[in-house]
């Protein structure tokens, strides 16, 4: 029975260490790899136009997963009219949120933590259910991408604030 306290403790020291050492160093989304947290400097006041956001090629989203740690992803997005807007691919026969981790996330919890740049924005994302809004956004968005085949399968979700 001595031994059952000291195998929980390295067992324990096995997790919470690396845990520890990726929350300090952050461990970011590299290309199509995903990440955990994300590091930069916390933006705290409104966003009234987003377009300056368009002279990155990507941001990067963390949310959060249902294993209790942050799950974050290097992802394509446009603003347009002023809104920052992110697009999600899907194949046909996948039912979004299905399929895409993030996707399912944010259906689970829509408030996410945004990097654009060096600078980290907590926001909540919304469904973009209008097809003129969708529509528009997707025009910038092949604008943006041009080199991007949009599918018929893609849903749009915007950021609030």
């Amino acid at each position: 029975m001595k031994r059952l306290p000291k195998i929980l403790g390295a067992v324990a020291v096995c997790v919470i260490l690396p845990l520890v050492a990726l929350r300090i160093t952050g461990f970011e989304p590299h290309d199509r790899t995903p990440g955990l947290w994300l590091k930069g400097n916390l933006v705290s006041t409104p966003v009234a136009d987003w377009t300056f956001a368009n002279q990155y090629p990507t941001v990067k989203l963390q949310t959060d997963a249902w294993y209790l740690l942050p799950h974050s992803v290097t992802i394509n997005f446009i603003a347009y009219n002023g809104q920052l807007y992110l697009a999600s691919f899907y194949p046909e026969g996948v039912q979004y949120p299905h399929g895409r981790s993030w996707n399912e996330n944010v259906a689970r919890n829509p408030h996410v933590r945004i990097k654009i740049g060096d600078a980290l924005y907590d926001r909540t994302l919304s469904y973009v259910a209008d097809p003129a809004e969708k529509a528009g956004m997707l025009e910038a968005f092949g604008k943006k991408y041009p080199e991007l085949k949009i599918p018929a399968n893609v849903h749009v979700l915007r950021v609030a604030g």
